[in-house]
């Protein structure tokens, strides 16, 4: 089995930066796609930025420009480097692995963390 344990949540001023780490427990051969979504109150969990094993990313329109998605692999961790942080940022961040396969020859799996809550307000 392998967990996502987020962390680096927290309260910030408009304007200001936080970065979020996802490490992964257990063994991980690969993963098609790691990364971030956000659930605010009262609406659809939604995606933020992924990055696949080779590094290719993909963000959501609103945080383009001020987040940045990497991974280091032989960690098995992911980040979220999140800057002009604006009050509808706002939500739980839940860390996401997609298609992983802790060995060659194992099947692929998806896996959610927890989820870490970021407040953005003055």
């Amino acid at each position: 089995q392998v967990q996502l344990v987020e962390s680096g949540g927290g309260l910030v001023q408009p304007g200001g930066s936080l970065r979020l780490s996802c490490a992964a427990s257990g063994s991980i051969f690969s993963y098609s796609a790691m990364g971030w979504y956000r659930q605010a109150p009262g609406k659809q969990r939604e995606l933020v930025a992924t990055t696949t094993w080779d590094g290719v990313t993909n963000y959501a329109d609103s945080v383009k420009g001020r987040f940045t998605v990497s991974r280091d692999n032989a960690k098995n961790t992911v980040y979220l480097q999140m800057n002009s942080l604006k009050p509808e940022d706002t939500a739980v961040y839940y860390c996401y692995g997609g298609g992983i396969r802790m060995f060659i020859s194992s099947g692929r799996r998806d896996y959610w963390g927890q989820g870490t809550q970021v407040t953005v307000s003055s």
